[in-house]
């Protein structure tokens, strides 16, 4: 026999059942956490307008439900092992410079920047409307079990703070400079003594001499680690890091246990903060050239000769890495259509000006 049920009463449960889905979804968005987030850095804008201002705007945006508490490098773990420490559960969430993984992928630097990536604007595009944080996300995740995605991002680099001068090829032969990713094996081929370090490292070893140079941020990024006070020279422009994406990791179980609501938010704080450190850093950078003469550094521009074969080598070693990893190739191929796509935006967005 088939039975009947009053359509008023189907109606009232059915919206019974609805009202409780609501309800459970909005006791779902209203969930608290407490996250740690490990650095890489003891210090300065990466900290500041970087991990910091992220924990910030993430209790602004969820009311305080989420709140992140940040340590600074070596508090939980290497700064140069950000992504360890957080796979590993020490800290739920990370902020690193993606490059740094570069020695068990190469991969990593396509997605950090290197001596062969375009400029900070197009790397921006190729992120959020080219595809670029998708496949730094699938990769994270593939071989790092990870979730990713960009979180700060610098304008071009110092070349390098420097104790000696450097303006040509042959002022490069056996310097002994600070670096990381990339750089330390394309600076190698060109004749440079290269080696790493974490940031809170190198201005003792400057001051000490053990090194003759570093690199590590943009001008207006580099006052606050007083690069100049150690090193009379600064080597413009940054030819082996003509963009810096920064990123934040998260650890898998963390993630799933936030709603999709709140991933959405983690997802927009990344994005506002991102945007945020562009803008602040072009800003002071303009400023800051002029600090360093008024300091009496010599600001010094590396000859045309150096910047072309940098990039030169930058692109060719990439040709090489691309050969033996798949990853790499699909990342690379990705930018290099990237980069046809915007190949005549200077004819119609830059416009000529006297000087």
């Amino acid at each position: 026999m088939k039975l009947k049920f009053p359509r008023r009463a189907f109606l009232a449960g059915a919206a019974l059942s609805a009202g409780l889905a609501l309800a459970g979804a909005s006791a779902s968005a209203q969930d608290t956490h407490s996250f740690k987030m490990a650095t890489g850095w003891s210090g300065g804008p990466l900290m500041e307008i970087g991990a910091k201002a992220f924990a910030e705007n993430v209790e602004r945006m969820s009311d305080g439900r989420i709140t992140i508490e940040v340590f600074p490098a070596g508090t939980l773990g290497p700064g140069l092992k950000v992504s360890e420490t957080v796979n590993n559960g020490v800290a739920e969430m990370g902020h690193t410079w993606i490059g740094y993984d570069w020695g068990i992928d190469p991969t990593a630097v396509l997605f950090g920047g290197f001596a062969g990536s375009f400029d900070s604007e197009r790397m921006l595009h190729w992120l959020y409307r080219g595809g670029g944080a998708d496949m730094q996300a699938a990769w994270r995740m593939e071989r790092f079990n990870l979730v990713s995605m960009p979180l700060f991002i610098r304008t071009s680099e110092v070349f390098l703070h420097s104790r000696k001068p450097v303006r040509t090829l042959e002022d490069l032969q056996g310097l002994k400079l600070r670096t990381a990713g990339a750089w330390l094996e394309i600076s190698k081929s060109m004749g440079a003594a290269p080696v790493t370090m974490p940031g809170g490292d190198v201005y003792p070893a400057l001051e000490r001499g053990a090194i003759d140079a570093t690199e590590w941020g943009t001008l207006w990024e580099n006052i606050s680690p007083g690069f100049h006070r150690v090193t009379k020279y600064v080597i413009i422009p940054g030819v082996h890091q003509p963009t810096a994406p920064f990123e934040l990791v998260i650890n898998n179980d963390a993630w799933n246990s936030l709603s999709e609501s709140d991933q959405a938010l983690i997802r927009d704080a990344a994005f506002k903060t991102t945007m945020d450190s562009w803008l602040t850093i072009g800003q002071e950078d303009a400023k800051a050239l002029a600090f360093f003469r008024e300091q009496g550094n010599e600001v010094i521009e590396l000859d045309p000769e150096v910047q072309y074969e940098a990039r030169e080598a930058g692109l060719a070693w990439a040709e090489e890495k691309a050969a033996e990893n798949d990853w790499f190739k699909r990342v690379l191929e990705s930018q290099k259509e990237f980069a046809d796509l915007w190949k005549d935006s200077g004819r119609y967005r830059n416009v000529k000006v006297r000087q």
